[in-house]
């Protein structure tokens, strides 16, 4: 077993990246532009220069800044709302606090929303760091967020799982040298992904059974 966790938050720890993928959809709507559904897959995961190409990709007469911070805000009066912990979540947070595995996230949330988050839901107690995508300069799949979170847990890259939903967290996992393992939410493997990841697993709660038994 590795001795290093890091975590990404949305579709995750958290099931809220269905309400990020209706967000980046019906925004739209505010600025008067054409939904477009392929827009939330395209930033799952994404965040800084990157999710303000992609939205300017998208919808190329709109404030990308602006377009941004209105789906963040969607997301945090929902997420106000209801914050729905993901199957397993409890359960191997508990698992590798109790064996001395160091834990950081690595999410494309800023700080603040992640602290918010871990400290509703009782989570923030397992986590030795809390990386967010406003502490790097080059959001996912850039390997930046998890090589800081491994810094911050003081852990070799290599000595660290990575769990992620999405293909750009994974590609950054695995870029950075650390274990990738996907949990698929909104997003469904492909065989890029199952080339990436040192496993997939339909929840967090069978990836820990997976460690428990040797096979990860």
């Amino acid at each position: 077993m590795k001795q290093g966790a890091i975590f990404d938050m949305d579709g995750l720890l958290f099931d809220t990246e269905v309400i990020y993928q209706r967000g980046w959809t019906i925004i739209a709507d505010e600025f008067g532009v054409e939904r477009k559904p392929e827009l939330g897959k395209a930033c799952c995961g994404t965040c800084g220069e990157l999710s303000e190409q992609l939205v300017h990709k998208f919808h190329p007469t709109v404030d990308a800044k602006a377009y941004i911070r209105r789906v963040v805000e969607y997301v945090h009066d929902e997420a106000e709302k209801n914050l729905p912990v993901m199957e397993g979540v409890h359960e191997i947070l508990q698992y590798f606090h109790e064996h001395g595995v160091r834990m950081a996230t690595a999410s494309s949330s800023t700080v603040m929303q992640i602290e918010t988050n871990l400290r509703k839901s009782g989570l923030r107690k397992y986590f030795d760091a809390i990386v967010g995508g406003d502490l790097v300069k080059n959001g996912k799949p850039a390997p930046d967020i998890f090589l800081l979170a491994a810094e911050r847990i003081e852990m070799s890259p290599t000595d660290c799982y990575v769990f992620e939903d999405g293909y750009n967290g994974l590609r950054g996992a695995a870029t950075a040298g650390c274990a990738p393992v996907m949990i698929p939410d909104t997003m469904l493997p492909t065989d890029e992904m199952r080339d990436l990841c040192v496993g997939i697993y339909p929840s967090l709660m069978a990836a820990m059974d997976a460690i428990q038994q040797g096979a990860l």
